[in-house]
């Protein structure tokens, strides 16, 4: 006796249409999985054979084989519980539906053949969306369309993708009888339980909370204009902190996409708070220093992602930078880089998004006194070019803005004058990026423009060329630098509405490569 049906595993963020096929032949009694189950998997024999018995159908006792084809395609998850209690239900002739290649079923049997949710069902629609889309060279679509069934925790989030027929059971029970009698499940939303488009910003502190610091508050401002990452340098209780929490609050809303990309990778890891609802506001990740290069890069035995990926679209802010470890932070220069982080392993190879903006800190010096003023620094110079050597270069070089963030006076932390409000910068932020997209495409900044790009968009007048070249010249600065200085600059006339970038643009745009020249001692 033989059936198959379709299930479907997730593996990076990336979903695959699994066919599940089931063969009860005559022998002693076994139960096998094979087509390189995972642990979850293999354990799947257990709870189904549980489940099967407690929805009042009977379990075979001869020999099962489950072959999960692709068998070359690494199988994860207890998604796959489901397509396997059916397939062995329609191979023993319990299940009498005829029409199981249009199915494709997704969800965790517990012991008493209750469904429970599963992670990455917003990808699995998604995937399988693109699957009932496709056309042959005639222009015709290749296949009937498919159909998700799933556990009822995962509808709403499953409905998120339009065009997808999908339903929903509470039990196994209840899903057979459906498939038999050609039923309608019950399984319609109420407007009430549609996911709803708030925005939230995600930031619990507003521009206007930060008094004083406008120098720095502007740089922050281009740098969210831009999609450019910043380092902040100032002494202990300067408001660093403070300054980045409030960043991610005047970068642009989510768009609908990018709201579905950050939703799918929190699907796939099961980080999402409330079922069936999009990611409306801009990831803030702030890792310890003490994080591991797999917690913050990603990988381990599932090559699950790390804080820079969970921070697609969002911010990754590293609070004292220099306490964190050095191979932790020379592996964040390539997807810094590039916007995205390939991680290759024995087991395989998967590629996360991280189109993040990185905001740094840390202190002057080891007691954070370097350069204040009011206060004197107890370091020796050797031990302050050493805590700043912990920062190689080419880091260092991937930072576009060099902020400085003095001790306040008196005066200025009381100061609450001329104040705006994270709405406020907003806009003027967002006008920034409208004029980058009618010149680069849909939501391409100018942070990420390419060498090409740099050139044609990054032109100077002669007096700016004269500029450069000297403070290129006498700063020692490498061509990744000179780079970042024009693509800032191109940010600060798009701040400003000019089409050109003018020397005072420049001029603006070097001033925060000052570490260059500071950090040395």
């Amino acid at each position: 006796m033989f059936a198959a049906v379709y299930g479907m595993t997730v593996l990076g963020l990336q979903a695959h249409l699994i066919r599940v096929e089931v063969d009860v032949a005559n022998g002693l009694p076994s139960f096998d999985i094979v087509g390189l189950p995972n642990v979850a998997v293999r354990e799947a024999r257990d709870r189904v054979r549980s489940a099967i018995r407690n929805s009042g159908y009977q379990f075979p006792l001869q020999r099962v084989t489950v072959n999960l084809a692709p068998a070359d395609l690494r199988k994860e998850g207890s998604g796959l519980d489901l397509p396997i209690a059916i397939g062995i239900l329609a191979a023993t002739g319990q299940c009498l539906c005829q029409s199981l290649n249009q199915d494709v079923f997704s969800g965790e049997l517990s012991l008493e053949g209750t469904l429970r949710p599963v992670p990455g069902v917003l990808t699995m629609s998604i995937a399988l969306n693109k699957e009932n889309n496709k056309l042959d060279f005639e222009g015709a679509r290749i296949s009937e369309g498919f159909c998700l069934i799933i556990p009822p925790d995962n509808l709403v989030e499953a409905r998120l993708v339009n065009g997808l027929e999908t339903h929903s059971t509470s039990t196994l029970r209840q899903i057979v009888q459906a498939l038999e009698k050609k039923s309608d499940f019950e399984d319609d939303i109420s407007s009430s339980q549609l996911p709803q488009s708030e925005v939230c910003n995600g930031s619990q502190v507003d521009w206007s909370d930060i008094h004083g610091q406008q120098h720095v508050k502007r740089a922050l401002e281009i740098a969210a204009a831009g999609g450019h990452n910043a380092i902040l340098v100032g002494p202990p209780g300067s408001g660093k902190t403070l300054l980045a929490k409030a960043y991610s609050g005047i970068l642009p809303h989510l768009s609908e996409q990018e709201s579905i990309e950050v939703t799918q990778l929190y699907s796939v890891c099961g980080l999402l708070n409330c079922n069936g609802s999009l990611v409306q506001h801009r990831p803030f990740r702030s890792p310890h220093h003490t994080a591991t290069k797999a917690g913050i890069i990603g990988g381990g035995r599932d090559l699950r992602p790390g804080e820079l990926s969970f921070a697609n679209h969002g911010v990754l802010f590293l609070d004292e930078l220099p306490e964190f470890a050095r191979e932790v932070l020379e592996c964040l220069r390539q997807p810094m880089e590039d916007r995205e982080l390939t991680i290759t392993r024995q087991s395989g190879s998967i590629t996360y998004p991280a189109h993040v903006s990185v905001i740094a800190s840390m202190n002057p010096c080891p007691c954070g006194f370097f350069g204040d003023q009011g206060r004197v620094c107890h370091c020796t110079p050797i031990q302050v070019q050493n805590y700043r050597g912990r920062i190689s270069g080419p880091l260092m070089d991937r930072f576009d803005l060099h902020i400085e963030v003095p001790r306040l006076n008196y005066s200025e932390l009381k100061n609450s004058i001329n104040n705006e409000s994270s709405s406020v910068v907003r806009e003027r932020v967002m006008a920034a990026r409208q004029r980058q997209w009618v010149r680069l495409g849909s939501a391409k900044t100018n942070a990420e423009m390419t060498a090409k790009e740099t050139k044609e968009f990054g032109k100077l007048t002669s007096s700016g060329e004269s500029l450069l070249q000297k403070i290129f010249d006498s700063q020692h600065l490498s061509a990744r630098a000179h780079d970042r200085i024009l693509r800032v600059a191109r940010t600060i006339a798009d701040l400003g509405g000019s089409s050109d970038i003018l020397p005072e643009h420049l001029a603006e745009a070097i001033q925060y490569r000052a570490l260059d020249k500071r950090l040395q001692i």
